[in-house]
Order: C-alpha cells, then structure tokens, then sequence
C-alpha cells in the first residue's frame, strides 16, 4: 500500500465501516447513513482495495472487524469525534456574542464619530473587542476589499463590486479660519478670495479633499492647483491645529472642528456657492462570513443615532 493511496479514504467511507460495526449489518447501515446497500459495500471494497487487506469478516453470524479494521475503526471514530467537536466549537463561536473585530477607518469616523459609538456598544456588549487601524479613505477601502481588516468606516462611497456599502451618517465639509481672520467678519466668501489665502489641504486618498476639489471643479470649473497651497497634510487634527496656529485657512468635517468652534479658537465660514454635504458609509466584503458577534455590532451600528451636526 502506497502512502498516496491510503490518503484517498475519505470521512463517508470510515463512517460507512463504524455505522456497519455499530449496526452488525450492512443493511442496518445502509439505513442509517441514507445509502443503498450496494453503495455502502462499494465504500468498504473501495477501502479494502486501498490498504490491500480486508477490514470485515462477514459470516454467517454477523460480521466482525480484521486486526487491521480494528486499526482503522478505533482511528475512524477518534477522526470523526473531532469532527464534532469542531462543528460543536464554530457552532458556539457562531452563537456567542464574544470575539474580535477588526475595523478600519478613515480620519472623521476613526477620530470623532466612533469612540462614543465603540464605548455605547462594549455598554451592552462588553466581551466584543475592537482593533482599530486609521488610515485615508482610499487606503482603508483597499484594506476591506483585501481582506486586511473586517468592517469599515469612509467618507465616501466605495464605488466597489467586492463591497457591501450602505450609507450612515451625516457630515459637512466647511471652510475653518483662525478666530480672528477678516474673513469671520465678511461673512460668505467666493472661491476666488479663498483661493488667494494661504490653504493647507489633506493627503491625497482623503475623502475630505476628493470632495472639496469635486465641488470646486463641478460647480464653479476651479482646480485646487489654482490655489495658494501652503501645505499637504495626513491628519485632520494637524490641519486643525495648523489653522489655529494661523498658518492658513483649511476647509474640514464640522465634527471635526465643532469643539474648537464652541472655544472660540476656529471660525467657520461660508464659501458662496460651495455648501458641501457627504456621508459617511459603513463598507464590508460581500463574501465576508459574519459571525454573531459580526452581525450585533453591524445591527447596531445601522440603528445608532449619533450627534446631529451643528448647523450652519
């Protein structure tokens, strides 16, 4: 008997010889296992073409295993025992509300949106936990698609066959100005006079900057390039910052800046013309398996309300 051969036994076949030991005949297991009787013989004799050997005696007075069927019928019933146990422990996985998720997300939900909404969830359930990666919109729509991470959380829609996209929550994009800026006093500025002020813009990949420069292009035929550009930046925080320091102007999520508004270090300030609007998408792959953990946190997350945005 070669190697290569002894692996073509396949698990229907080592039940086959357990139903028929535990049954005493062939027919008996035929029953049990939904085959005819024919069928089940063929298994045994295709296993005994197999090893070489024969594993049941069949006399008159019933049947009884060979030294070398005792063999592989104490094997067959440790094997098919772990099968079980395995069916057993994803069944309990599938039906517990304990594990792991892995989410990503781009800078506006990762940083204002869902720590509230992570800490509301581990409320009701706190054996669910949470690996949380940051990156753009482009690269965290990549990652999902990749299957780098489970669940995640952009600023745009995806626009992919692999993904499962729905719309969640509101936001604004809104031009940020240091407090003491002529512009706060202005009141609604054109793109023209914006484009001449020091602006400090995000990273490529960012849906906050995909989404200005559609709005620009697209309703008033300007290109960010046709801007002061003083500086690229991968973080909303630092453009925040940057623009409290007086570095320039920056247009960004209201919830991003909604605290510093309410101190008085940011103004926001209307751009004539340019009212920007997006949402937020919750995005997984449409082959992902979801486990029951899996499923609360997504019926959770598409039935949360969140903070309504300050109006303009």
């Amino acid at each position: 008997m070669k190697n290569e051969a002894f692996r073509g036994i396949t698990l229907q076949q080592m039940e086959a010889l357990i139903r028929i030991v535990d049954e005493r005949t062939f027919s008996g297991a035929a029953r049990k296992m939904f085959l005819t009787q024919p069928s089940l013989t063929k298994h045994i004799q295709n296993v005994e073409d197999i090893l070489g050997v024969r594993i049941l005696n069949r006399r008159s007075r019933g049947i009884t295993l060979t030294a070398e069927g005792r063999i592989l019928y104490d094997y067959a019933k440790r094997i098919l025992k772990l099968r079980e146990e395995a069916k057993e422990k994803i069944r309990r996985v599938r039906e517990n509300e304990s594990g792991n998720i892995f989410i990503c997300a781009s800078t506006i939900p990762a940083t204002y949106v869902l720590p509230p909404v992570l800490s509301d969830f581990r409320k009701a359930h706190p054996d669910v936990r949470f690996y949380l990666q940051n990156a753009d919109s482009d690269e965290v729509i990549e990652m999902i698609a990749g299957n780098r991470g489970e669940v995640g959380f952009v600023g745009k829609d995806p626009r992919s066959s692999r993904l499962h996209a729905e719309t969640l929550w509101k936001d604004r994009l809104v031009l940020a100005v240091p407090s003491n800026h002529p512009f706060v006093k202005k009141g609604p500025v054109t793109v023209t006079e914006l484009s001449r002020e020091p602006f400090i813009i995000r990273e490529r990949g960012s849906a906050t900057r995909e989404i200005f420069e559609a709005c620009l292009r697209d309703r008033k035929n300007v290109s960010i390039s046709d801007f002061n550009v003083i500086s690229e930046v991968g973080s909303s925080e630092a453009v925040k910052e940057a623009v409290i320091a007086g570095l320039g102007v920056s247009v960004l999520s209201i919830r991003a800046i909604a605290r510093e508004i309410e101190r008085g270090e940011i103004a926001e300030v209307p751009i004539r013309g340019c009212r920007v609007e997006r949402y937020f998408y919750l995005i997984y792959r449409r082959q992902f398996a979801l486990m029951h953990h899996h499923k609360l946190f997504l019926d959770f997350i598409k039935n949360h309300r969140i903070e309504n945005i300050p109006p303009a």
